[in-house]
């Protein structure tokens, strides 16, 4: 199964609107690539970065704001035909990105067509790799 791994990285000072912003301009221009290309949508898998602020932001977001910003760009620029998205850990810790994607998954009133979940990577492994 193919995986498309578009990704804004945590990289910076910028807010968790323009990592919004960017994100849904990066994943339409995906999604209007894919159909382009005529790849079959539903046997591809989405692995992007959730929308967060930047690391060296002053402001932080909670799970709560981060999965309701990420379910919304999806739901902006992903089409419900696509069966998964499979996200990054984009250098949040287990916690943070175990919780984000618990608060997204648990979102009420907004539009969440594709499952949600983990690629495995950095998040899922650390504190394996750390007790090794």
């Amino acid at each position: 199964m193919p995986i498309i791994e578009p990704e804004i990285l945590q990289d910076g000072e910028h807010d968790i609107e323009v990592c919004a912003a960017v994100s849904e301009k990066v994943f339409s221009a995906v999604m209007q690539q894919l159909f382009a290309q005529h790849l079959l949508i539903e046997g591809l898998l989405l692995k992007p970065n959730m929308v967060t602020p930047g690391a060296s932001c002053p402001k932080r977001a909670g799970a709560e704001e981060i999965a309701w910003y990420t379910v919304r760009t999806l739901s902006r620029s992903i089409v419900p035909a696509l069966p998964g998205v499979v996200f990054l850990s984009g250098g949040q810790s287990e916690e943070e990105a175990s919780l984000n994607l618990n608060a997204m998954n648990k979102l009420q009133g907004i539009p969440r067509p594709w499952r949600l979940t983990f690629s495995y990577g950095r998040a899922l492994q650390a504190s394996v790799l750390k007790a090794w």
